[in-house]
């Protein structure tokens, strides 16, 4: 199929070639016959067919028409169904209720056994818009087997005091145990890209690594935090400050939660943002 459709560049189009690296990401899933899999960007169907052969059901999501109906008529496969669609203009929770409705399991633990799994292929220009978009579904998924750039996913596996670590890191980590597991070469792609590109695991979390009280003005405080990053969180916290409406003293907050007015948002831990948004009484 990659010799009878060319990438388009205006959809960060990069098709997975290389079988060995497919092989090792199906592997990493490791899909049981109960998963309902989610393919986001399932492009030739390099990772599709593998999925379809493993798994209950697989919901290929395909932004391009092109592929999505070339995908059709190459895999007749009962347990496939593929959504021409754009991944961030879909209404997840339709779509999550209509794949669990497509499967079925004998007996009364029907509904545990039906996991929601999503892998991806993610292009590089809306890697993070996705990515927020994904976490922000919580429990309704399980787990999330990504390829991105090395980049952003160093990013995201990243911990406090790594010049990596950012908003991304911490949004992601919040909701996920987040590991990476290798890094893919340019050469496993048609056409090559110019970067490396890395698998990720997004294992969601039972509950938020941190408690805290309203999770939209959490976010919105850490986002705050690393706005300059050479700043110091105080500096950086100061002038967001009629935005974020604290109502408690930034510096008695700052004390309070044990974080030097000096250091730098890229030092703290989940654990300190959280102190910090309760001790900003951000509710």
């Amino acid at each position: 199929m990659t010799r009878l459709i060319k990438a388009k560049k205006s959809l960060g189009q990069n098709f997975l070639t290389d079988q060995r690296v497919a092989r090792r990401i199906i592997d990493a899933v490791s899909p049981l016959p109960t998963d309902i899999v989610i393919e986001i960007g399932p492009g030739t169907g390099a990772l599709t067919r593998m999925l379809v052969e493993r798994s209950g059901h697989v919901e290929a999501v395909e932004i391009d028409s092109r592929l999505a109906d070339a995908l059709r008529r190459s895999l007749k496969a009962e347990n496939l169904s593929i959504v021409a669609a754009d991944a961030l203009g879909l209404d997840w929770g339709e779509l999550i209720t209509g794949a669990k409705s497509k499967v079925s399991f004998p007996g009364a633990v029907d509904r545990d056994r039906k996991r929601v799994r999503i892998v991806a292929n993610l292009p590089y220009y809306i890697s993070t818009p996705i990515i927020e978009r994904l976490v922000s579904l919580g429990r309704s998924v399980f787990d999330m087997t990504l390829m991105l750039q090395k980049e952003v996913a160093d990013r995201i596996t990243t911990g406090p005091g790594s010049k990596e670590y950012g908003y991304l890191s911490v949004m992601v980590q919040y909701y996920c145990i987040a590991k990476k597991l290798f890094e893919v070469p340019p050469s496993a792609f048609t056409p090559v890209p110019g970067v490396q590109s890395a698998v990720i695991k997004l294992t969601v979390r039972e509950q938020p690594a941190v408690e805290v009280s309203d999770e939209a003005k959490f976010f919105s405080l850490v986002r705050a935090a690393f706005a300059q990053r050479r700043k110091t969180i105080l500096n950086n916290l100061k002038a967001a400050a009629r935005s974020l409406q604290f109502t408690e003293a930034l510096e008695s907050a700052l004390e309070a939660a044990s974080v030097a007015p000096q250091r730098r948002a890229e030092t703290l831990s989940l654990e300190e943002f959280a102190a910090l948004s309760w001790a900003l009484d951000l509710e």
